[in-house]
């Protein structure tokens, strides 16, 4: 199964990291966020990854492509011209990076991952700024349970979020980011069926707008209500946050060795 990440946004509300490198690539504990969150998924089984580039995308790309010398020591022979990398323990991640568009909305993203999606029924889709102690496994065991086209992970948070009303395990209204408001929101981490790309017109289509809303008014989304810890780091004091979690050894989405 893939997992599909959002790393192409500008991070305007985080503009005093996002200016130097994309959000994805602001650090907590020394590691890009986008690394935790791989982690996340990868603790669960889900090792194969599709990355949605835009803003400064070659810098994720650097990363990856640097990814074992940036891990591990390395020892550099000038003389001879050679670079010895002393391998450590390593993630067997497969990952895909690809450009899709500087300008592209959330929706439009996804939908240039078609190609990327063909083969996959089922696959996982989140941000590229967002850590939780969620269970993959349990997260996909529901959504295969309610057999719907997509399931919207959902948590609780303070009022400047966007709201979503429940009628059992249906979403029955999905109000992003109103001015005033407080309940389940959306936190990202969905698992998605292939067709809801199908609700996408275009680039400049927002995923949390018209296709999240259709879905929701056709019966056909369903909210995974996660209780335990989740974050996103959209400005500095929540990116402080987790960089104080991390340093003092408290950080609840850490569910790796």
């Amino acid at each position: 199964m893939k997992a599909v990440i959002l790393a192409g946004g500008f991070g305007s509300r985080l503009s005093e990291e996002t200016v130097f490198r994309p959000k994805p690539m602001v650090e907590i504990g020394g590691k890009p966020i986008l690394w935790h969150i791989m982690n996340i998924y990868a603790t669960h089984g889900v090792k194969e990854f599709v990355i949605a580039l835009g803003y400064k995308g070659e810098m994720i790309k650097e990363y990856f492509l640097n990814f074992y010398a940036f891990n591990n020591d390395i020892s550099v022979d000038l003389a001879a011209g050679k670079t010895l990398i002393h391998d450590g323990n390593q993630p067997d991640w497969k990952i895909h990076l690809v450009d899709t568009g500087l300008y592209t909305q959330t929706g439009g993203r996804l939908k240039r991952l078609a190609p990327w999606l063909a083969e996959e029924e089922t696959f996982m889709f989140t941000y590229g700024d967002g850590v939780a102690d969620i269970d993959i496994q349990a997260l996909l065991a529901f959504h295969h349970a309610h057999g719907k086209l997509a399931t919207v992970t959902t948590v609780r948070v303070p009022a400047r979020f966007g709201r979503i009303s429940f009628d059992g395990d249906q979403v029955v209204d999905f109000y992003e980011k109103p001015q005033s408001s407080e309940g389940w929101i959306n936190g990202g981490y969905f698992v998605l069926n292939r067709k809801v790309i199908d609700y996408i017109t275009g680039d400049e289509t927002v995923w949390e707008r018209d296709p999240i809303e259709q879905l929701s008014r056709d019966g056909q989304l369903v909210g995974y209500r996660h209780r335990g810890f989740w974050s996103c780091m959209d400005t500095l004091k929540e990116k402080n946050y987790l960089e104080n979690l991390w340093n003092t050894g408290k950080a609840p989405w850490k569910i790796w060795e």
